[in-house]
């Protein structure tokens, strides 16, 4: 005679419980008796390993591809040149020629350098501002790619499309990251294509030679900025799984860090900037600050029943870095917090709610230290 089965008990996969009842899953798991752990295994303060690939697209000045959990992302930094007759109103401002050149004696020198250090802060702030005014730094985030079910390629830009591309703009801006010099395309009169100078030069009438060897400096011309280079920052996301702006930001980082501008000259007879095809020439652009962002969300349990000794479990609050897509979508408060160099918090983003306090917040500006850490391992800078 054949027993009859026992019934199996009624179980769910964790996958399906997640589905069915979010909060609840993710407050078993924070409030598990070995210690708060999150589904992925990760600690509320622990954020994922990022890896980086630069240079992975050859058509482009500058690229890289990073990835940070299941959230991947590709950019491009593509470099145009914008001519100051092209600006409406352009009124450039009176800068130092880039060129070299040698000082004197020890003693200029150093006044000089003295000098120099304190009109730096009032050049970097004109810095700044003429970025934004000419608009050379131009950021674009690409979403409508297929890289979460709730970005469908072939649609519009969403809101968090437009939203991530303001913030990235705010943050180049104000980030004090990518300085102007580079980005200045100069006439210098005593230079020419291949390096030619005085009456050799490409671009000398025959009026202002006539000047140049009679020491009439009214008569000369002076080095001026003729034209900029505008740098097109494309990110299009491979993959979405949670902290977009993270990840956009990093590949952003080392795209610029791979970007190389060609040798470009101002060419006064064609009226038109003229570009050096040999690789050797070209400059790397300079990255004065590696920017690094922390975000995090605060998740607050509900609760679930009274337990043993009356007082209800899964009650509680907890700040998770770096979150992925299941715990966005159970976060009212998020916020980012945006270091620099030696510590000095650059910008503090937050919104949706009042839970971090002024001690979560200093503890969060050291997790976002230690990232900044890892990001330099992880683009070779330690």
């Amino acid at each position: 005679m054949t027993l009859p089965t026992p019934p199996q008990p009624l179980t769910f996969p964790a996958l399906t419980f997640a589905k069915l009842a979010p909060r609840p899953f993710l407050t078993a798991h924070l409030t598990s008796p070995s210690g708060p752990l999150r589904p992925s295994g990760r600690l509320p303060s622990q954020p994922r390993a990022p890896t980086c690939n630069a240079g992975s697209l050859t058509h482009a000045n500058g690229s890289a591809v990073v990835r940070c959990g299941d959230t991947a992302a590709v950019c491009g930094v593509r470099a145009e040149i914008l001519k100051v007759d092209d600006v409406a109103g352009y009124e450039g401002r009176e800068v130092e020629d880039g060129g070299d050149e040698d000082g004197d004696e020890d003693g200029e020198e150093d006044e000089e350098e003295r000098r120099s250090e304190e009109r730096e802060p009032k050049r970097r702030r004109n810095d700044r501002d003429d970025l934004a005014r000419l608009m050379l730094l131009v950021p674009n985030i690409e979403l409508a790619t297929g890289c979460s079910p709730a970005h469908l390629p072939g649609g519009p830009p969403s809101v968090l499309a437009q939203t991530l591309t303001q913030r990235v703009m705010r943050l180049l801006l104000t980030g004090d990251m990518i300085g102007l010099e580079p980005l200045r395309i100069w006439f210098r009169p005593t230079e020419g294509a291949a390096g030619a100078t005085g009456d050799e030069r490409i671009g000398g009438d025959g009026g202002e030679m006539e000047a140049r060897r009679a020491g009439d400096e009214d008569g000369i011309a002076k080095a001026e900025v003729k034209a900029f280079w505008v740098l097109y920052i494309d990110v299009l996301f491979i993959s979405l799984d949670g902290n977009a702006f993270d990840a956009a930001w990093f590949a952003i980082l080392a795209a610029l860090r791979d970007t190389l501008l060609p040798r470009a000259w101002w060419d006064a007879d064609r009226e038109m900037v003229l570009c050096s095809d040999e690789v050797a020439e070209a400059g790397r652009l300079v990255v004065r600050d590696v920017l690094v962002p922390l975000s995090f969300g605060v998740f607050e349990g509900e609760g679930m029943g009274v337990g043993e000794e009356g007082r209800e479990e899964g009650k509680g609050r907890w700040v998770l870095v770096d979150m992925d897509g299941f715990e966005e979508g159970l976060c009212r408060e998020e916020g980012t917090v945006v270091v620099g160099e030696g510590g000095r918090v650059v910008r503090i983003e937050k919104s949706g709610g009042l839970g971090v306090g002024v001690g979560e917040m200093t503890g969060l500006v050291e997790l976002a230290v230690k990232r900044r850490e890892e990001w330099m391992r992880v683009l070779g800078m330690l």
